[in-house]
């Protein structure tokens, strides 16, 4: 008879496999995550930067995504220009000052230029400050690339490029896809801007 704590680690790992086996044969899924590429990259040799955002485990993504970046992900190689609104002194100012809708809107409309691309992150694609931050980013004429899951929500509507998994249960699985999907996007740019 199995342990039950060893029973449930197992089902974790068993779901966790079939979704990931499932999206490789996905192929709305393995489009939308070429052409998400193409836009990270695209703004880099552009010489924009990236800005990301999420909530959470979403915003350690966010933060993973951009450290990645502007340090290493496998390979010595140039910094590349990515930064996460996670500064706790200026979200924590601009929510208390003007709601915590805003904490990701106002640090691009201070940030954001015409050409960068915001990098939003969010499981359910509802969230309250995700959606602002796509509208100031829309506003000062960046791009938005999303990752979302629970069919995307409003995000996808509002993003360039919606990259949502397919999974409608607990957020964990849904973040552990973004974390496969943002480490396969930074080895691309890593990969394609390496090649000039």
């Amino acid at each position: 008879m199995k342990n039950p704590s060893m029973t449930r680690i197992l089902s974790h790992f068993e779901e966790s496999a079939r979704l990931a086996n499932d999206l490789l044969g996905n192929a709305a899924f393995l489009e939308s995550m070429e052409k998400g590429a193409a836009v990270l990259i695209d703004a880099l040799r552009q010489d924009a930067k990236i800005l990301s955002c999420g909530n959470g485990g979403s915003m350690c993504d966010a933060m993973h995504f951009a450290e990645e970046l502007s340090g290493r992900y496998r390979d010595d190689r140039p910094p590349l220009a990515a930064l996460a609104l996670s500064d706790a002194s200026a979200m924590t100012c601009v929510g208390n000052d003007y709601g915590f809708d805003q904490v990701f809107a106002r640090q691009i409309n201070a940030l954001g230029r015409p050409g960068d691309v915001l990098l939003a992150i969010s499981t359910s694609g509802n969230s309250g400050n995700i959606l602002e931050a796509c509208r100031a980013a829309k506003a000062v004429g960046m791009q938005v690339v999303s990752l979302t899951g629970n069919g995307g929500g409003t995000l996808r509507t509002m993003s360039d490029v919606d990259v949502c998994v397919p999974w409608s249960g607990y957020a964990d699985r849904i973040q552990e896809v973004h974390i496969r999907c943002i480490h396969s996007w930074i080895d691309a740019m890593e990969q394609a801007l390496s090649q000039g």
